[in-house]
């Protein structure tokens, strides 16, 4: 199905497959990270923000999974295959639709295509250490507009638990040591909900400014 932006016109091809029948389905556009919603049923695109492909590369190096509406998304960069699967499988409880990355390049050409809900990744994922992290790194020079709608869990050997000083030096919301990885799904949901909490004096706080 070919596809033209509403907003600044450009243009890309989804092959049909891609797209489940009788659904509404979304993803954010590459560029910016907008969301785009794609009706199955009409054939038909809702752009409802901007930006989209100019790029006219090869599509099989474009990662079209597409997410339903209602769903939360979840990357998963974490090498270990025991705690990966702990965290798979907490994930999947918490019904999170949940991504895989093979290394760092392959988060990056994902994070490019989609704006995750949350991202959980080793602090040495394809690295050293953080500051060599190329996840790490994109995420923290993100533009902040972007980067506040998704909840970053640094999973570590040597750092402890909830060390908030060393989560804000890297960027993250939580630190998790892999000690602690049998209580990821009590902390991660902690983590949520005071995140969530606030944002929502955040967004008051800027509604009031704005009246003023």
């Amino acid at each position: 199905m070919d596809i033209i932006c509403e907003k600044c016109q450009s243009k890309f091809t989804i092959p049909d497959e891609k797209i489940p029948d009788g659904k509404v389905v979304s993803t954010p556009c590459p560029k910016c990270k907008n969301v785009l919603y794609i009706d199955s049923a009409q054939k038909q695109q809702d752009f409802t923000d901007k930006d989209a492909y100019t790029d006219t590369s090869d599509d099989a190096e474009k990662p079209f999974d597409f997410i339903e509406e209602e769903g939360s998304t979840a990357l998963v960069c974490e090498q270990d295959p025991n705690i990966r699967k702990k965290v798979i499988d907490t994930l999947d409880i918490m019904e999170y639709h949940i991504t895989l990355a093979e290394n760092g390049r392959d988060a990056l050409k994902k994070m490019r295509y989609h704006v995750y809900d949350l991202i959980v990744i080793n602090e040495t994922f394809n690295s050293d250490s953080p500051d060599s992290n190329m996840v790490m790194l994109f995420l923290e020079r993100l533009p902040m507009s972007i980067r506040r709608n998704t909840f970053v869990i640094m999973m570590s050997t040597k750092f402890r638990t909830l060390d908030r000083m060393l989560a804000f030096r890297y960027s993250v919301h939580i630190i998790l040591n892999s000690k602690n990885i049998d209580d990821f799904g009590k902390i991660v949901s902690r983590g949520l909900t005071d995140n969530e909490l606030f944002y929502q004096v955040f967004n008051e706080s800027l509604r009031t400014i704005n009246r003023m």
